[in-house]
């Protein structure tokens, strides 16, 4: 009996021309996706602590990157190369 209640239920088509559309609610949490060269000790860090804390080595370096923004933080660089 329960089959034939689902049977009545669903239909073998669906128009949805009627459907008001909308803006997908989750579209400004996306990531953007974007390439950039990492060296190989960097990349191998956040691989070893990725297995290490069982989370994904990209959201590691998301995260990480995440926190530097949310601290303000920034690099101390001398291009200049003072002579000692």
């Amino acid at each position: 009996m329960a089959n034939k209640i689902l049977d009545n239920e669903m239909k073998d088509e669906y128009d949805f021309s009627k459907m008001k559309s909308r803006k997908n609610p989750y579209a400004a949490k996306l990531k953007k996706p974007v390439t950039i060269r990492l060296g190989d000790d960097v990349v191998d860090y956040f691989k070893k602590m990725a297995e290490e804390t069982n989370i994904p080595y990209q959201s590691l370096i998301n995260l990480y990157l995440r926190d530097c923004v949310k601290h303000g933080k920034k690099l101390e660089l001398d291009w200049r190369g003072e002579a000692a």
